[in-house]
């Protein structure tokens, strides 16, 4: 007694193209395609870094400068205090807190 009412054969039918053979070709076309371009793209690459010039050597580098061209300064914040009643202020009472101007430092500017 057959109840499958012939349910194999659609099935094996609803696979499309030329069955399950077909989507391994087409993935390893996919594969191979992509494993091209990976090796096209490190070649063209490698020819592009072949004309560009080579690094400067060290007797080739600019000299030190004498004294320090530029001065980093870090810790440079405005006051942090929190408001005399404890409560928090909202987004909206804080107006230009935080954007007011630093005050420039008392002690002597070192050479």
């Amino acid at each position: 007694m057959d109840v499958t009412n012939g349910a194999w054969e659609s099935l094996a039918s609803t696979g499309g193209g030329g069955g399950p053979g077909a989507v391994g070709v087409i993935i390893g076309i996919v594969g191979l395609a992509v494993v091209l371009l990976l090796i096209g793209g490190f070649w063209f690459g490698m020819r592009r870094r072949d004309k560009e010039s080579p690094p400067p050597r060290p007797d080739e580098q600019p000299p030190r400068p004498d004294h320090r061209t530029e001065i980093q300064e870090s810790g440079k914040h405005g006051s942090d205090s929190f408001p005399e009643n404890g409560h928090a202020l909202s987004p909206y009472e804080l107006g230009s807190h935080g954007n007011e101007v630093i005050p420039p430092d008392t002690e002597r500017p070192r050479d």
